[in-house]
């Protein structure tokens, strides 16, 4: 992954964005705003971008996201219940269509029992209630590693969202069903005409 890839993504989902009129904040702990930062060095993004939060302490995701403290001590804040609530604070916060929050243990320092170095917790809410919760294990690449590579997972996350809800294939299970008795049934009337003159 480099700043390539993420330019790209940024792009992309700008693009995505501007065809379906939606907008996005954006909610960072270990990422210190390099989302926001990725999207709004594309010119333009204005339209798309409303805001950002970099809630780096656990104070700033209590007061800036409304992330509850009982979230944060049983689970801590690098968890899928925290990342979670930041996106669904932002969403809510901001009044956008799209919000996306990471956390994580960016390094070399703050690994913890069962949360290594490299774990980051990736949430994205839509305003249509949508809530999409990744975690990935990027392993003690180095913190600048870490970071790029959860921007580009964040990115590829919004676009995700920003496609809408997979919902083509239902129409198509339909269509093809009600072709089926069709094919089924015309051999059959086919057959009935040819028998009903002799029967005459």
């Amino acid at each position: 992954m480099s700043g390539s890839d993420a330019r790209a993504l940024s792009r992309s989902l700008l693009d995505l964005c501007r065809m379906r009129k939606l907008t996005i904040a954006t909610a960072e702990s270990c990422t210190g705003g390099l989302v926001a930062g990725a999207l709004t060095d594309i010119p333009g993004s204005s339209d798309v971008i409303d805001r950002g939060f970099v809630t780096y302490s656990n104070d700033a995701k209590r007061a800036m996201l409304g992330v509850k403290a009982t979230t944060l001590s049983t689970f801590g804040a690098v968890s899928k219940e925290t990342a979670t609530q930041m996106a669904v604070g932002a969403l809510e916060r901001a009044g956008v269509d799209l919000a996306v929050a990471i956390t994580g243990i960016a390094g070399p320092g703050g690994a913890t029992p069962g949360k290594p170095v490299g774990l980051v917790h990736f949430a994205v809410a839509a305003r249509d209630g949508r809530i999409l919760h990744r975690e990935h294990r990027f392993g003690a690449i180095g913190r600048t590693a870490v970071r790029l590579r959860s921007v580009v997972e964040a990115l590829r996350m919004l676009t995700e969202l920003a496609r809408g809800p997979q919902a083509a294939k239902k129409p198509q299970r339909e269509a093809a069903s009600r072709l089926r008795p069709r094919v089924a049934r015309s051999p059959r009337r086919a057959t009935a005409k040819r028998r009903r003159p002799p029967r005459g």
